[in-house]
């Protein structure tokens, strides 16, 4: 199997080396593999590589060998099952700066891959991870950035946990003291450091505002085939030029408004001004054919009114003989339909331009 293949395993190997944490800048941060999920089960050319177990003093002898040289580790992947190869460098010159700034009395021994691991039994390895279900708003959790139902808590800067009340434990352990885990996100294929507070004052209920599943029904996932780790998920990405592209639909039942041409539309207007001016004249006509003691009386009685509120006092005796005079004429004259350009409504235009009639 060369570099860069990979090999699918039915059954998981009986005992791995699982890769825990994986140091910055270290020869193993420039590849492939991923903490929690991959498991070093042995090299090229390791004959107990073939019966799903591993020697770690022979692999640790053998990275020594290989200081400087190309190494191919086999490494088992428990979200995929398949065995892949990946080649490493072992190298001590990127953790030299770290050497030179500490006691020189001290004699650490520099890593010479970057990885912390521990020997377990990957089958059961993969089981004790808590399912976040629910995150309380306001929460320390809802704080930290927990996502219900799309990440699942796998360790801690400690290391894993082995049974589910160990979690609590820890959480309790940390009261108003940071508790850093590592977060793995289904969503994004992707595993995260997060900084928990757990108090008992954020107003709520619980030290961390969060409800977790966990056992055979909250395991984590597998995840598509054809899906790369850390990329967006399908279904979460932004569409691009969606709506730039898109042409207006636009119904079979549904007519769209007819188009007209301006020729047709002052024609339109031309006609409805010779429809308003023949009214017009209609209504005018209607009063002129009338007769001129209806007219008349009519007149006087919105002069007599123009009088009564521009000068009351001085006219009282013009007054008593208006009504006397035309008190008949009123009960005869005809009840006029309401014209806007009727010239009987000048004669109390003063009414209108902001005198009261009541003063």
């Amino acid at each position: 199997m060369g570099a860069g293949q990979s090999t699918s395993q039915i059954h998981p190997p009986t005992r791995a080396l699982h890769v825990l944490r994986v140091t910055p800048s270290s020869p193993a941060s420039r590849t492939t593999i991923e903490p929690f999920f991959d498991f070093v089960v042995g090299f090229e050319g390791d004959t107990l590589s073939t019966e799903n177990t591993i020697d770690a003093s022979q692999l640790e002898r053998i990275v020594e060998q290989h200081e400087g040289r190309i190494l191919n580790l086999l490494v088992w992947n428990s979200k995929n099952q398949q065995t892949r190869v990946v080649p490493i460098t072992p190298s001590r010159a990127w953790s030299q700066p770290q050497i030179i700034t500490q006691d020189a009395g001290s004699n650490p021994q520099p890593s010479l891959l970057g990885l912390s691991m521990r020997m377990c039994e990957p089958e059961t390895a993969s089981d004790n991870v808590w399912h976040v279900l629910d995150v309380l708003e306001g929460s320390p959790a809802e704080s930290a950035g927990l996502v219900p139902m799309g990440d699942w808590i796998l360790g801690w800067s400690g290391g894993v946990l082995a049974a589910e009340n160990d979690f609590y434990d820890l959480v309790e352990a940390h009261v108003d003291k940071p508790l850093r885990v590592y977060v793995y996100s289904h969503d994004f294929d992707a595993l995260r450091e997060v900084v928990l507070i757990p108090n008992r004052h954020w107003g709520g209920e619980g030290l961390l505002g969060c409800v977790f599943g966990f056992g055979l029904l909250h395991r984590i996932p597998p995840q598509p085939a054809d899906r790369l780790p850390g990329t967006t998920p399908i279904e979460l990405q932004e569409a691009t030029g969606e709506f730039e592209d898109q042409e207006l639909f636009v119904p079979a039942d549904v007519h769209s408004e007819p188009h007209f041409s301006p020729e047709q539309l002052v024609e339109w207007r031309r006609q409805e001004q010779e429809q308003w001016n023949q009214e017009t004249l209609a209504n005018r006509s209607f009063y002129e054919q009338g007769s001129h003691s209806a007219l008349g009386p009519q007149n006087m009685v919105m002069d007599h009114i123009h009088h009564e509120h521009s000068d009351h006092e001085s006219h009282d005796y013009e007054h008593e003989h208006s009504h006397d005079s035309h008190s008949g004429v009123l009960l005869q004259a005809p009840a006029l339909p309401h014209n806007p350009v009727s010239p009987a409504r000048n004669s109390s235009g003063h009414l209108l331009n902001g005198e009261s009639s009541l003063r």
